[in-house]
């Protein structure tokens, strides 16, 4: 394989393994919000128990999550020379953003939430949380608008030619609000709610089926089910609103995603199927006509299709997007039946009553982090050949300087070291679940609880 695929194999590699770890904080940090409000509001100390539980857990998650992120702006620079020198501009807003508006209000006070328990009044303490949970809202806010930016470049001109040619912000907040970032950044925000929620109700679900710790999970599956059935409808809503932005601003990702040739005709829409990119046909379960009346709502109306545009202008693995973005739809529907069934249950009174559906939602918590990954791969496979959308090219993004041997060397490592940490992680979040909220916290904290709820 050439410098350029395995550079691309390389930032996967590395983008995928960190993407685990960010949507599972924002979540996680919904819920720990949600849990010290409702103690604040019912004086409930169970709710502090699952507060400071959650907590230990957002807290592993998190720390992976910086760790891992630190790889990718390297790799910017050793891989991705030219690239860096064409955005850094853009790139270099967008991250000092990140920095001044998101890490610093993190840092601030996660110190706080981690060891200010006994330390700060509950008030105090859930602000902390708050703003640790708007610290990695922030966080994402700025990276989704630096990649929005590769797909729907806005608010730059270009200084210099050939190779030395970049791109400058001639304004700002074009460049912020690009046409494709407000769509992108609340699916991105919604993806991350639910991997959250799903993964407080796994977690609860296995003490309620090994009947531990029962009353407290209840209250943390209940809380966490509301958050599940609010954002996976809407997750619906602004998936259809991306895919609408999409159809105007890039066409051949749209037409890849559903392997749409003929620009001629109407677009089905698939429900499951496979691309035969030689021969430019899609054999599947259709509704026809299904895309041109989610697009145009008439299901005879064209949608321009991938033979609009030249053989060198298209995604080279059709195959690969249509599959990626099937599974994100499959799996966003999954959440969406799972959700309303769990409130089906939680309205007739048998929400825990249902063994079957206590197993169901202990393995849902792969779904919502399969369907995170399957966007992102369609979302950047779809964009190519292109790095900067109609601007600069994959294939002239590399550094020069990079033999294949090295990149392979570093896939290499980097696998190594990414095993290890992965291992780790479940090891110390399987420690964490089997310990549980703890006994004594669940029995010595009420007396103590008296005694902070004495203090508002």
């Amino acid at each position: 394989m050439d410098v350029e695929i395995l550079s691309r194999i390389q930032f996967a590699l590395t983008v995928s393994f960190h993407y685990i770890y960010p949507p599972l904080s924002i979540g996680l940090g919904l819920i720990m919000v949600i849990l010290e409000g409702k103690f604040l509001l019912t004086k409930n100390p169970e709710y502090h128990v699952l507060a400071r539980f959650w907590t230990k857990i957002f807290a592993l998650t998190f720390g992976i999550g910086v760790a891992t992120g630190i790889v990718m702006e390297f790799e910017f620079g050793t891989n991705w020379a030219t690239y860096s020198r064409y955005v850094g501009d853009i790139f270099g807003s967008a991250l000092a953003a990140e920095g001044i508006f998101a890490f610093a209000l993190e840092s601030g006070f996660l110190g706080v939430l981690l060891f200010g328990w006994n330390r700060v009044s509950p008030k105090v303490h859930f602000i902390s949380t708050a703003g640790v949970w708007f610290g990695s809202l922030f966080s994402a806010v700025w990276i989704v608008v630096a990649n929005s930016w590769q797909q729907t470049p806005a608010g730059y001109h270009i200084v210099g030619e050939g190779m030395n040619a970049r791109a400058e912000i001639t304004d700002f907040w074009a460049m912020v609000f690009n046409p494709s970032s407000v769509d992108r950044l609340s699916h991105v925000w919604l993806g991350s709610f639910l991997a959250g929620a799903f993964l407080v109700m796994s977690v609860h679900a296995y003490y309620l089926l090994k009947n531990r710790y029962v009353e407290v999970s209840k209250k943390a599956f209940k809380v966490a089910l509301v958050v599940a059935i609010i954002f996976s409808l809407g997750q619906l809503l602004t998936g259809h609103h991306s895919a609408d932005g999409v159809a105007v601003n890039q066409p051949a990702k749209l037409a890849a995603m559903e392997g749409h040739y003929d620009s001629l005709a109407a677009a089905d829409m698939y429900i499951l199927g496979w691309v035969d990119q030689e021969n430019e046909k899609v054999t599947g379960l259709s509704i026809p006509g299904g895309l041109s009346f989610l697009l145009h709502y008439n299901f005879t109306e064209p949608v321009i299709g991938l033979n609009a545009f030249p053989k060198e202008d298209q995604p080279s693995q059709v195959n690969a997007v249509f599959q990626f973005y099937h599974i994100m739809i499959a799996i966003g529907m999954a959440l969406i039946g799972i959700s309303l069934l769990g409130g089906f249950l939680w309205f007739r009174g048998q929400l825990f009553e249902h063994k079957w559906f206590l197993m169901l939602a202990i393995f849902s918590v792969f779904l919502p982090q399969i369907a995170n990954q399957a966007g992102w791969f369609a979302a950047e496979m779809g964009r190519q050949p292109w790095v900067v959308y109609g601007l600069l090219r994959t294939s002239d993004a590399l550094s020069k300087v990079v033999t294949a041997n090295q990149v392979m060397f570093s896939i290499i490592l980097f696998s190594l070291i990414y095993i290890l940490l992965f291992s780790l992680f479940i090891y110390l979040l399987n420690k964490k679940i089997q310990h549980g909220p703890a006994e004594d916290d669940l029995i010595d904290e009420r007396p103590k609880q008296k005694e902070i709820a004495g203090a508002f």
